[in-house]
């Protein structure tokens, strides 16, 4: 991530990353109207944090209006998805941990990618190539975090199924690392 926002990997890897991104959304995205009634995942399906249109706005920025033409998952994307989506069909806890950790994830460091990839590649502050990271509709970031944490909290499921959904944190950010370490094979710095 350093030599990506560094600029030392330029805005090629940067728009592969983000169509990476566009995979992990999907899986996100994609369940939740099966979800929405759900007791446990419902309550954390927030319009407000929908990213993958978007996404896909940047994508179009970056790549132009064929963007989606030879898109491709690393292998270590297709892995995350294919969770996120096990976990949307058979356990919505599980779910509820990919949830927080990509969505908190970008309304938290995503502002300092946002402003970074911003300044590197000269894209507007919160335009496109960047508005995957800009949450318009969340007034107040820091008032809206405290309330998903205290949904988190809430959770209502027992001792054990809280410490799973712990260990599935755990696990989204390692799937996480694996994109990161195949991106960095598929764009190596030379020496």
């Amino acid at each position: 991530m350093s030599d990506l926002l560094g600029g030392r990997l330029g805005v090629a890897a940067y728009r592969r990353y983000s169509e990476q991104l566009w995979f992990v959304y999907r899986a996100l995205e994609s369940p939740s109207d099966a979800l929405a009634a759900d007791p446990v995942a419902g309550p954390f399906l927030r319009p407000e944090l929908a990213r993958l249109a978007e996404l896909e706005r940047d994508l179009a920025h970056l790549g132009g209006p064929d963007w989606r033409s030879g898109l491709t998952a690393l292998p270590a994307t297709a892995a995350y998805a294919a969770r996120v989506a096990e976990c949307a069909r058979d356990w919505p806890a599980g779910y509820v941990a990919h949830h927080y950790t990509r969505y908190l994830g970008d309304l938290s460091g995503g502002q300092i990618v946002r402003d970074t990839a911003a300044k590197t590649w000269g894209f507007d502050r919160k335009g496109d190539g960047v508005r995957f990271y800009v949450f318009e509709s969340i007034a107040n970031p820091a008032a809206f975090k405290r309330e998903y944490r205290a949904l988190l909290d809430a959770l209502p499921v027992d001792d054990l199924e809280k410490q799973r959904v712990v260990e599935e944190c755990k696990r989204a950010y390692a799937l996480n690392a694996g994109i990161f370490r195949e991106l960095a094979e598929e764009f190596r710095l030379s020496a």
